[in-house]
């Protein structure tokens, strides 16, 4: 690492951890960033999993803090993820995702229609019941995959998927985002450290950033509430479908 990549790495860190908990995407931040600064594109997936880590980490505490928790839940939407994690990653270490990325443009599209389809969701899921509940962690075994492949914009999945099925607000919707994408995450990096794919230094810079910036996060969608959170999500939507279209 240069002496330049460390304050560069903290910075986008903070911002791509706000981004990611209220929305999703702060890894089309960093990750391209590490790949400027020399990354391949494996080693700069690999080692954005470490930050990711400690953000999430960190805005499970946020949220906690504040009085928004419901661990039950969140721990068995973390568990249907994990098998499709590790295939995820396995995957990403020789499969190239160019092929995925003019899918998963429509597929952000489709996210952003259905946010805006007019749902009166619950406080507490309270109006899911068994079957949109089944189909919710079925759903996550996917969104474990898609996270363990690529991870950038996964945010966008979970939220789509919890509150359209779950019916949940989106304030709790990301707090139940950020435990699922944190618990997922220690197998996907566990692959990713196992095959050399992760810079630790600069994983270490860079979690320091995105935790900071998940935590901030956390109390922005509390504070906010479900209009800012709303907002935040369709602009990030809108970008990240764009630019994958783009290519």
């Amino acid at each position: 690492m240069e002496p330049w990549h460390i304050p560069v790495l903290a910075a986008v860190g903070i911002l791509a951890g706000l981004t990611n908990v209220m929305a999703g995407g702060g890894s089309l931040l960093t990750m391209p960033l590490m790949i400027f600064m020399g990354f391949s594109p494996a080693a700069a997936n690999g080692t954005n999993r470490v930050a990711l880590l400690a953000q999430n980490a960190a805005a499970v505490g946020g949220f906690r803090k504040r009085g928004f928790s419901d661990f039950r839940l969140s721990l068995t939407l973390s568990l249907c993820t994990l098998p499709g994690s590790v295939a995820g990653a396995l995957a990403a270490v020789w499969i190239h995702p160019v092929w995925f990325k003019r899918l998963l443009a429509l597929v952000m599209i489709g996210v952003l229609v259905s946010l805006f389809r007019g749902r009166s969701p619950s406080a507490a899921g309270g109006e899911a019941g068994a079957g949109r509940r089944f189909s919710a962690h079925l759903g996550m075994v996917g969104v474990g995959f898609y996270g363990g492949f690529i991870q950038a914009g996964v945010g966008f999945l979970i939220m789509a998927l919890l509150h359209g099925l779950l019916r949940l607000d989106l304030v709790r919707v990301n707090m139940h985002k950020v435990f699922v994408v944190g618990a997922y995450m220690v197998p996907s990096l566990a692959v990713f450290a196992w095959t050399g794919q992760v810079v630790w230094q600069a994983g270490f810079v860079l979690a320091a950033g995105n935790a900071l910036g998940g935590w901030l996060g956390a109390h922005a969608s509390i504070r906010g509430g479900e209009k800012a959170i709303r907002a935040i999500f369709a602009a990030a939507v809108a970008a990240m479908a764009f630019k994958l279209v783009i290519g």
